[in-house]
């Protein structure tokens, strides 16, 4: 079983997870300016999430898949920065209630963690596909929301997900994992991805700073 094998089991899954109204609006410019900071404030409070896992995921990855690990780990962290910097630039403040659909995404990166390394890079691979094909479907984006668009489909982080894919084709080559674990990993991410969409569409607007 190779990662790639799953985009092509289960193509409306991912379909859900890759296009949605809310990246549509994002390319037309339609998206209301309240939605995408609900979004934001939300992702924010992901990519944390993100950080965490990842950082336990490399302590117990093989030696071979450490670099694109700890490569990753590097990019997430300044990526909360780039979040910071560009929440100050709205007058946003970051510090929001967990919606819901974040908190089940925290609550999944957990089980992940209690998974086996093979089903867990997989599962990282799975998002980071996501969020690349998703934004890439958003291009080249509305010039409100353009840079944003713009620095999630560099070459730099599809060479990332491509490391992340060769990582997970390895473990799973060394089997030992029941592919209906995998499979439901996958299907798992491609859900709490669409529902991250929804989410940002039908969200109350984010604080603003002194609001």
């Amino acid at each position: 079983m190779r990662a790639a094998d799953l985009l092509l089991r289960h193509p409306e899954a991912w379909r859900g997870a890759t296009r949605h109204p809310f990246l549509d609006s994002l390319r037309d410019g339609t998206l209301p300016q309240e939605a995408f900071e609900a979004w934001l404030g939300q992702d924010y409070l992901f990519v944390g999430d993100l950080l965490a896992f990842q950082a336990r995921l490399l302590a117990r990855a093989p030696r071979p898949a450490q670099g694109v690990l700890a490569g990753g780990l590097v990019a997430v962290e300044d990526e909360l920065g780039w979040f910071e910097a560009r929440a100050r630039e709205r007058g946003l403040g970051l510090a929001e209630a967990r919606h819901p659909t974040t908190e089940a995404y925290r609550r999944l990166l957990d089980v992940f963690e209690e998974d086996p390394y093979p089903v867990a890079i997989t599962a990282l691979w799975a998002l980071e596909r996501a969020y690349l094909e998703a934004w890439g479907s958003a291009a080249p984006g509305h010039p409100d929301y353009r840079p944003f668009v713009e620095h999630w489909t560099t070459p730099e982080f599809a060479g990332y997900v491509a490391g992340l894919e060769e990582a997970a084709d390895a473990a799973l080559g060394d089997g030992g994992v029941p592919e209906e674990r995998v499979e439901a990993a996958f299907l798992e991410v491609a859900s709490v991805e669409r529902d991250f969409w929804e989410m940002a569409l039908s969200y109350a607007p984010a604080r603003r700073l002194g609001s």
